[in-house]
């Protein structure tokens, strides 16, 4: 989850000036980036807790280790809650899971390289505080009260908050991490464009990256158990979003979309104040309970967007949201997945011709059966197995039509290899830790920590 946002003071008078701002994020072809987002759970080795945020082998001591690379503090009050180095950040989310938001990059060898020299600066402190970080996409051992609480004032409003929406939202916040990748857009119609062929193939990537089969030292019985808690966390803030493909999309109505998603907060001065349940279009009226009379600024809407979470979520650029966390080649995978298939005309047309004839219903359905079933899922008659090899098909052509070359001469269809492996054994990452909780690890869970660590 993001920290404050910095997008103007000046006050918003008009919900045009809103739609002005998504559209601003628009950019021509050869100025289009990827940026990179993931989480990791943090943990002792000694005893395989996860961290809190006090102490010398604490959150607060790890982020101070990472500071030595050249980051810059940032503080909340007096606590160190997160590091930024140009447009990439390193901050916490309320579990104490760390996560690298990325700089907005050309290629994916690029973005690539930063999450390589991130993990490599993330290990050497590690190594030195007697902690691990691992890329999975639910906590396996630990129960929800065990998970120390991050001091951020945002999450205290949302911790008080998301109960009363859903009964899931606090594992969202203290016991999942994900891997996301952001792209840009070249007009209202390009992201609609996207928008639609993404959100109808996030399951796809959820199903390849299932990697959250444990919950509690136990199988809790899904590929995905991250995608199952985001269908009981708050309905008003995330769903299918069957709007985006209804006739006469665009930013206006995304805009609508949002002003009706209910707040969490606004910040002022340091502090985070509460305005949990109201919405942003009593705000833009003036009538924002407790702030009567004021005006919100576009750095109010740049936060309120953060808090909206479909799983695809439209800011100045589209962030790909279905993915759990994973080992270190799959957190290239993902940007090289949605690069192929949305920078390239001829893969996003094909993408749209494998997606175009479902309806919400078989969306619905299939964001449902994708958490529990993985690869083994349908929809329109196909396996998620089958339109999985044909969706990877697609992007692996887009980027190699990219030809963004390393020096070695390699185009960035390599990065696609773990899942185009998954798609053709059709045994997902959750099938392969099950396999090894079966049988080599004698139904404990324990050793995934020293298997799948960093």
């Amino acid at each position: 989850m993001s920290g404050p946002a910095s997008a103007g003071s000046e006050q918003v008078t008009d919900p045009r000036e809103l739609v002005a701002f998504l559209e601003s994020g628009s950019k021509p072809r050869d100025e289009w980036r990827v940026g990179t987002e993931h989480e990791k759970f943090a943990f002792r080795w000694s005893d395989l807790a996860p961290l809190p945020y006090d102490g010398r082998d604490g959150i607060g001591a790890l982020l101070e280790g990472l500071a030595r690379f050249g980051w810059e503090r940032v503080h909340e009050g007096d606590k160190l809650i997160a590091l930024r180095n140009g447009l990439a950040s390193v901050t916490l989310e309320p579990g104490g899971q760390v996560e690298l938001s990325g700089e907005p990059l050309r290629t994916v060898h690029e973005t690539c390289s930063e999450v390589n020299e991130h993990l490599r600066q993330a290990k050497i402190v590690c190594e030195e505080l007697g902690v691990g970080l691992i890329g999975l996409g639910f906590q396996p051992l630990v129960r929800r009260e065990d998970v120390p609480w991050m001091p951020k004032g945002r999450y205290k409003i949302m911790r008080n908050y998301m109960p009363k929406r859903g009964s899931l939202g606090l594992d969202m916040m203290l016991r999942t991490c994900t891997v996301q990748a952001n792209l840009d857009f070249s007009s209202e119609a390009d992201m609609v464009r996207k928008f639609r062929v993404s959100l109808a193939l996030q399951p796809i990537a959820t199903a390849l990256f299932a990697n959250s089969p444990f919950k509690e030292g136990k199988p809790n019985g899904f590929q995905s158990y991250r995608a199952h808690i985001w269908t009981d966390t708050d309905p008003e803030r995330t769903g299918d979003l069957p709007f985006v493909f209804e006739d006469g999309f665009g930013f206006e109505r995304y805009v609508d979309y949002a002003l009706d998603v209910p707040m969490y907060f606004i910040y002022r001065d340091g502090i985070y104040h509460d305005v949990a349940g109201h919405s942003f279009r009593d705000y833009l009226a003036g009538k924002l309970k407790g702030f009567e009379g004021q005006l919100p600024t576009l750095t109010d809407w740049a936060d309120h967007l953060t808090t909206l979470f479909p799983e695809v979520r439209l800011k100045r650029y589209l962030e790909m949201r279905g993915a759990d966390g994973g080992p270190w080649d799959r957190l290239c995978a993902l940007p090289a997945l949605w690069v192929g298939l949305l920078y390239d005309d001829q893969a996003l047309e094909g993408a749209w011709q494998l997606v175009k004839d479902w309806t919400d219903q078989d969306r619905a359905a299939l964001k449902r059966d994708v958490a529990k079933m993985g690869l083994r899922a349908t929809v329109g008659g196909k396996s998620v197995q089958t339109i999985a090899s044909q969706v990877l098909a697609l992007a692996q052509g887009g980027l190699q039509r990219r030809e963004c070359r390393n020096r070695a001469g390699i185009d960035e269809s390599g990065f696609l290899e773990p899942l185009i492996e998954i798609a053709i054994t059709g045994k997902t990452p959750s099938d392969s830790l099950l396999e090894r909780y079966a049988t080599r690890w004698g139904e404990h869970v324990e050793p995934v920590f020293a298997e799948m660590a960093y």
